[in-house]
């Protein structure tokens, strides 16, 4: 079996891991909130809105960015009270935490590591030879 297919074996128990269960089911309720997905669209809209008087070279509107930046941190509050958002961050982070712990692995491995052996959690200091943190 080559590396790529063991790559694949290793994807397929990913998606089996309770971790990743929990976020799928997580994105999946955070795509189905409607309030939760137009707080979002309204998010864009207005970071958009403030991007672009932002990026005025003349006629800036102090008083409009001041608002804009007013919205966008209300809209942001909102989205993160959301219990439907809190699940999705909190399920996404356990995903990133475990896909940080095999791409640790994996280039630990590739730079001669003991497979069986390696500590992901060892820090070294040295950040040039690190596989991501812990």
């Amino acid at each position: 079996m080559d590396v790529i297919e063991k790559a694949r074996e290793l994807g397929k128990a990913l998606q089996q891991d309770e971790r990743y269960i929990r976020f799928a089911k997580a994105m999946l309720a955070s795509e189905s909130d409607k309030e939760l997905q137009d707080k979002i669209g309204e998010f864009n809209v207005t970071r958009m809105n403030l991007d672009n008087e932002l990026n005025k070279d003349e006629n800036k509107d102090e008083e409009a960015v001041k608002k804009l930046n007013e919205e966008l941190r209300a809209l942001y509050s909102q989205i993160m009270a959301n219990p439907v958002m809190a699940e999705y961050n909190e399920a996404r982070g356990e995903v990133d935490k475990i896909l940080g712990e095999i791409n640790s692995i994996i280039t630990m491995c590739a730079q001669g590591a003991d497979p069986e052996t390696c500590d992901i959690n060892s820090c070294t200091g040295n950040c040039s030879s690190c596989g991501g943190c812990h």
